[in-house]
């Protein structure tokens, strides 16, 4: 029996389409529209690299057969370029004739030369001769001879010259490396901002660099190239070195997508298109700068605070006393903490003081994606220093953050810290930490997991979960999951840890069928579960399965979902909402009712075929009856909001929710932070009334 399923692509562009209506609201401060602007563009960028490229790939090799939505790669191919030009049309008439006019007027200007007073002029002529000039090297474009390699993602000015002597005409690029900056800042009088594009000022005084001819045209344009190129790790007797490689081989991969000024003339487009290699089917004309997602830097002008939503800051969660040592919080209890609202801080003490405690014999840990100043980073360098025996699982494959995590294993192994790079055949998205003390004459094991990356710039941008635990079993299993990743051991023999790629997908089957057989039998069965994509065919067959049997199933998708919903004879039973708000969704939680004995989980794992069957990921059970509620109630908490949310449509595009008449208006972002704010007062105020004596000391 064919099963419903929406095409994997068209289901992420409906997910940043979702994210641009955002940008789209005019209710939403105005650098806030920018900053979601800017996503749906970075988005993209990815988007094209990685899913569009590797179809590309597909179709250049002669595939035909279908997906399970039943498109060829080249069909797929075709349908995404006619969706993609509607939305990049959509981007640029929200840009030009909304964002920038409203920017203006709100005292941030954004200039064309021609804008620019003598004065002014004469400032920014100063500042690209002293600043600018000197970094740019022009590439000839001689027709007898091969193109010039332009670089990926940056911006290129393209010029035709003119020898006034001659008459003859020819082109050139002029690259602008992302290390100069986009903007340009122009002197205005306070209060205000204005700044020049860089390719604006780079075409004005392109002369510069042609002396001696004329500069008779410009425009400039951006190339996609295809991301999506595989280590191969059979051959790699140097995984490092391979990495690196693959990295030189992106920067000049095949051309996926090829942004042009629309008002490119037309020599200047043709050459552009030859000298990338773009057909008409790689061509996206767009009406004003390509490349929106530089404009993210707009959203974080100093001075514009009141352009902005008000700072959420993160909370000091009730279970962690200020000052208190982390071992001994944990010691005393599990500690679940739920980010943003509730900082990451604690995870970083604990890191920090495993550093320099003593006690602290050995930490292991996980890293897949890090901030580019990283204090674990620093804390397993400085523990490595102190003589404690450090274990960093680095991901070399973590696509798109290989060279920082390539600089970053050096680093620890300098230090001396042993290094291991991933699992062969596999990427290692877990997220997992152990540390190992002497406490006692006994060795304890204090455990955190949780479904977000070690990143602490990421945790006060993404909704996650982090557990802490030093309970004997956890810790038990956190030893057998480094034993097997390092030592390629198997991962079996696990107490509480659910691991893929080995037992994962089968515990989750038999979770949703157990739920399905209790439907059948007439009793209560019910499944929630949030997720950032839902792709993998068996677990939609499974949700079908147990949908039909009466289960009542809700879902919160962020992003790709391929599961159909409204289907009157697979999915009645289901419902799919998706959350996109301020913070990104980016926990992993499920619940299944089990009868009332609810079991519940947070994971690093979607329930994708590539996490699921292709990753090292962990799914952890929560047993403490406290922290089970409280995610339960979370869960629960996405499907009242009726202001964030939109509904998942059978055709897969999606509706916002909106509230019934006298309905109150509920935001689940909004209600988590008020929610730890209070528990932070609440705490805070029940401290201040604690008398605590100076005791002697013995």
């Amino acid at each position: 029996m064919s099963l419903p399923y929406l095409n994997r692509e068209l289901s992420w562009v409906e997910f940043n389409q979702r994210v641009l209506n955002e940008a789209l609201r005019d209710d939403l401060p105005l650098l806030e529209r920018v900053k979601f602007l800017a996503i749906t563009a970075s988005n993209l960028d990815e988007f094209f690299q990685v899913r569009i490229g590797g179809l590309m790939v597909m179709r250049r090799s002669g595939m035909k057969s279908p997906d399970p939505s039943g498109l060829s790669p080249a069909r797929n191919l075709a349908a995404l370029r006619q969706r993609i030009l509607r939305m990049t049309e959509e981007q640029y008439r929200l840009f030009n004739e909304v964002l920038v006019p409203t920017l203006r007027k709100a005292g941030i200007r954004h200039l064309v030369p021609s804008d620019l007073s003598d004065e002014q002029a004469t400032q920014i002529a100063a500042t690209f001769e002293d600043l600018i000039f000197p970094l740019l090297t022009p590439l000839a474009v001689d027709p007898g001879e091969s193109p010039p390699v332009v670089p990926a993602l940056q911006v290129v000015v393209a010029c035709r010259l003119l020898d006034p002597d001659t008459k003859i005409t020819r082109h050139a690029l002029i690259p602008i490396p992302d290390t100069i900056g986009r903007r340009v800042p122009v002197p205005l009088a306070s209060g205000n901002h204005a700044f020049l594009l860089i390719e604006d000022l780079v075409a004005t005084h392109a002369g510069l660099f042609f002396p001696g001819e004329t500069v008779a045209a410009t425009t400039c344009f951006r190339v996609t190239r295809n991301g999506d190129i595989a280590v191969q790790e059979d051959d790699a007797i140097d995984l490092a070195g391979e990495m690196e490689d693959v990295l030189t081989a992106r920067r000049f991969a095949d051309t996926v997508r090829l942004e042009l000024r629309a008002d490119a003339p037309r020599d200047l487009a043709r050459m552009i298109q030859d000298v990338t290699a773009a057909t008409s089917q790689e061509l996206y004309r767009v009406d004003g700068p390509p490349g929106l997602a530089a404009f993210m830097e707009l959203a974080f002008l100093p001075d514009f605070e009141h352009l902005r939503d008000a700072d959420w800051p993160g909370q000091n969660s009730p279970a962690i006393a200020p000052g208190a040592s982390m071992f001994e919080t944990i010691a005393s209890g599990d500690v679940m903490l739920f980010h943003p609202y509730e900082s990451f801080e604690p995870v970083l003490r604990l890191i920090e003081e495993a550093a320099s405690d003593p006690d602290v014999i050995a930490i292991k840990q996980v890293l897949y994606r890090t901030a580019k100043k990283s204090r674990i980073i620093d804390a397993l360098i400085k523990a490595a220093e102190n003589g404690k025996h450090v274990t960093a699982l680095v991901e070399l494959k973590a696509r798109f953050d290989e060279a920082r995590n390539l600089d970053r294993a050096d680093e620890l192994q300098r230090a001396g810290a042993q290094i291991v790079y991933g699992v062969k055949g596999l990427k290692t998205h877990a997220k997992i930490c152990m540390i190992i003390r002497r406490e006692s004459g006994h060795l304890r094991r204090y455990v955190h997991l949780g479904t977000g990356n070690y990143n602490e710039t990421t945790s006060r941008l993404y909704t996650d979960v982090s557990y802490l635990t030093c309970k004997p079993e956890f810790g038990n299993d956190a030893s057998l999951f480094f034993n097997a990743v390092s030592g390629r051991s198997k991962l079996l023999r696990f107490q509480r840890l659910v691991p893929a790629p080995t037992a994962m997908k089968p515990r989750l089957l038999d979770l949703i069928t157990s739920e399905a057989e209790r439907a059948k039998q007439g009793l209560p069965a019910r499944i929630t579960a949030k997720v950032n994509s839902l792709q993998d065919p068996d677990i939609i067959a499974a949700l079908y399965r147990a949908s039909r049997a009466g289960v009542e199933i809700r879902l919160n998708v962020r992003g790709i979902c391929c599961l159909k919903p409204g289907d009157p004879r697979h999915s009645k039973h289901i419902e799919v909402i998706s959350v996109i708000d301020r913070f990104l969704e980016h926990a992993r939680v499920f619940h299944f009712h089990q009868g009332g004995d609810s079991e519940v989980y947070i994971a690093s794992a979607d329930w994708m075929t590539r996490n699921l069957e292709k990753r090292v990921e962990l799914m952890i059970p929560i047993e403490e009856p406290a922290l089970k509620r409280r995610l339960i109630r979370m869960l629960d908490a996405f499907f009242q909001d009726n202001t964030q949310a939109s509904r998942i449509l059978p055709d897969g595009s999606s509706k916002r929710i909106t509230r019934t008449k006298g309905q109150k208006a509920f935001r689940a972002q909004d209600h988590f932070y008020q929610q730890a704010r209070k528990a932070a007062k609440a705490r805070e105020h029940e401290r201040a009334m604690t008398f605590e004596p100076h005791v002697p000391a013995e």
